[in-house]
């Protein structure tokens, strides 16, 4: 696949592993390499993305330079609020977390109904875990283990409490939250849980990434009530949305006392993991780039200065706008 257009991925020279570019990796050899660093945006989706279009023959680089024209494509945070666009330059802003910013052309979003907000927002699925381990086919029917993979901090407090200890036990069930290291290991799970909170919140800056990895697991998923999973969901199958601790225990008797349920759910996990896969994730981005950044990129780039100066007008007004709607909703 050629372009003439160059697309550089950006991340500052601080931040790169080890201060180095990266060596061309092997597509076998990606995963290994990006386990020591964790669920950082930078290395999770901005060095990720490089690396798996790099090893599909895609042409691309990463920079720690912002170059004065082409595509650059970086993290939220990797970008300057001051930052703007050259008369050559198309800025694709992976939103993440993050707000999104002030200048750039285009945003990457890694939630569906994100991608609603703005009419410049694309929606391309978070990367699953590389290196993820599926549960164990030795396993068979057993139905013991129960885990939450992810940060302590995003799990809602009654997790955290001696009475859901004592509740899981009394189901003949354990519990276990998975330290860091292993989070890309669920050989031994036979369900995963994560909620935030019961208050409904319908976090539209998260991904629905807990839902992709247990899909490639091969595990149940009792989740949430976040935007993200409801916008994958096409089926029940697909994962059990729980409002209540009591749903929780209620889903975890469903799955623990049919087996049916959880085979059917299984064999559903296999079909749904292959939209989420690698190799499906490459082609959208590859297609995101060749239908959409390069297309745009064409028209900034053949636009008249008068045209670009209005762009960053209309960009400025709904900076101010925007800014006046959050003081006046968070006050």
């Amino acid at each position: 696949m050629k372009t003439m257009i160059p697309v550089y991925f950006y991340i500052p020279q601080n931040d790169l592993p080890n201060n180095e570019i990266p060596p061309d990796l092997d597509i076998n050899e990606i995963d290994a390499y990006l386990q020591p660093f964790g669920t950082s945006t930078i290395y999770s989706w901005t060095l990720q993305t490089y690396l798996r279009l790099r090893a599909s023959g895609f042409p691309c680089k990463l920079t720690s330079v912002i170059p004065e024209e082409g595509i650059l494509i970086a993290s939220r945070g990797s970008l300057s609020f001051r930052l703007k666009p050259t008369s050559k330059l198309l800025i694709v802003c992976l939103l993440a977390d993050g707000g999104f910013h002030a200048w750039t052309q285009l945003h990457v979003v890694q939630n569906y109904r994100q991608s609603k907000i703005t009419k410049d927002s694309y929606y391309i699925p978070h990367w699953p875990q590389p290196g993820l381990i599926p549960r164990s086919n030795t396993r068979g029917e057993l139905f013991e283990n129960v885990a939450y993979f992810g940060d302590v901090a995003n799990l809602a407090p009654e997790f955290q409490s001696p009475l859901w200890l004592e509740e899981i036990q009394s189901l003949g069930l354990n519990w276990h939250v998975i330290s860091p290291s292993r989070w890309n290991d669920y050989s031994d799970i036979d369900a995963i849980v994560a909620v935030r909170s019961f208050n409904k919140q319908d976090y539209i800056h998260k991904p629905a990434t807990k839902l992709y990895n247990s899909w490639l697991a091969g595990v149940p998923a009792i989740l949430g009530h976040e935007s993200a999973y409801q916008s994958e969901r096409k089926s029940e199958l697909d994962y059990i949305e729980v409002t209540s601790p009591s749903e929780i225990i209620s889903a975890l008797k469903r799955l623990r006392d049919h087996k049916q349920l959880r085979q059917a759910i299984m064999e559903n996990s296999r079909v749904r993991s292959q939209e989420i896969n690698f190799t499906n994730l490459v082609v959208r981005w590859c297609d995101f780039i060749t239908q959409i950044a390069i297309p745009e990129y064409e028209r900034w780039s053949a636009a008249s200065h008068l045209s670009q100066q209005y762009f960053f007008i209309q960009k400025y007004l709904s900076l101010r706008i925007n800014g006046v709607k959050h003081r006046l909703f968070s006050s």
